[in-house]
């Protein structure tokens, strides 16, 4: 048996059950893993109220690190005893133990703590595939990044000063501006005080830049496409504003040639070989120093309630974890 957070219904915090469920053993495919850490993040909250719809009742979590107990017919990646984190659907990651998918468990080298790992994994590979699997970045690149104080935009500032890239960030007030510049960030915008469009422009010497990241969505879209060089990438990878309306692929020919996607993680994940190596690229960057982890605050498993109130009336910083 092990305590496991399901849903029965969508809600507030309070629909948070806490609850004694078998565990079992692995079939083929598939380990068991005993976590030591479990990391929040909003999408959680999205699927607890019902936004991102799950078929009920269901266990929520998507990232978590621990100790792999066993190990299905088929898995040669893994073997019982070895020290493992993934951030990997179906959710069910808030939780003492688990049996799943082994294809997007990840071996974790001892020189990234299981409670580091459990922080960083949606978000550490959210900006890896940002600047390695999307569109050819290379040194000297201009990126412009929003949202660069948030959890995913820190981590992107430090991995973008790693690469030689020169992160462009933007911000809601000047303290946040600061943090990220402390992080990496060879500039950052106060979006609240100054139009960013033309402070990209200035700092850019009126080219634009090669790419935007923008995870904040309707808010920052249409302005986000006039910082763009000709020729430029346009990579949409969230809507934390609010969706993104319509496009006219005219828009795109009249502001330079320009290029468009729209991302989601599980995506680049969800095959094996690439999401193996997506992984050991983030945990390599973590042993070097290159990107640290921000933990914020640590909640039991039994106060996970409590964890969800704080992240969703925004009292948190940093990553939120769970702990065992």
């Amino acid at each position: 048996m092990a305590k496991t957070v399901i849903i029965e219904e969508t809600g507030g915090p309070e629909a948070l059950k806490l609850v004694d469920r078998e565990v079992g053993e692995p079939g083929p495919g598939e380990i068991r893993i005993r976590h030591k850490a479990c990391g929040l993040n909003f999408i959680d909250v999205y699927q607890r109220t019902g936004l991102y719809p799950l078929e009920l009742p269901h266990a929520l979590g998507m990232e978590a690190a621990g100790i792999v107990e066993a190990v299905g017919e088929g898995v040669s990646h893994l073997k019982e005893g070895d020290r493992a984190a993934y951030a990997a659907v179906p959710p069910g990651a808030y939780c003492e133990a688990r049996v799943m998918p082994a294809a997007q468990v990840c071996p974790l080298p001892d020189g990234v703590s299981f409670e580091d790992a459990a922080s960083i994994m949606l978000q550490g590979l959210t900006v890896e595939y940002l600047f390695h699997r999307v569109w050819p970045l290379e040194k000297g690149a201009e990126v412009l990044f929003h949202a660069a104080a948030g959890g995913v935009g820190l981590i992107a500032c430090q991995w973008a000063k790693s690469e030689g890239i020169r992160l462009i960030g933007t911000a809601g007030t000047d303290e946040k501006c600061k943090l990220a510049l402390e992080k990496g960030a060879a500039e950052c915008i106060n979006y609240r005080e100054k139009d960013f469009v033309p402070e990209v422009k200035a700092l850019t010497g009126d080219k634009g830049v090669d790419v935007v990241m923008d995870g904040v969505g309707k808010d920052t879209f249409d302005k986000s496409l006039d910082c763009l060089k000709p020729l430029g990438m346009m990579m949409s990878f969230g809507n934390a504003s609010g969706p993104v309306e319509p496009v006219s692929l005219l828009t795109l020919a009249q502001k330079g040639s320009l290029k468009l996607t729209r991302t989601t993680l599980f995506t680049f994940l969800a095959d094996h070989d690439r999401c193996q190596e997506m992984a050991k690229h983030l945990f390599e960057k973590l042993e070097s120093g290159a990107v640290t982890a921000n933990i914020g605050q640590r909640f039991p498993l039994e106060e996970i309630t409590e964890a969800h109130r704080q992240l969703e009336a925004r009292k948190t910083t940093g990553s939120t974890i769970l702990t065992l």
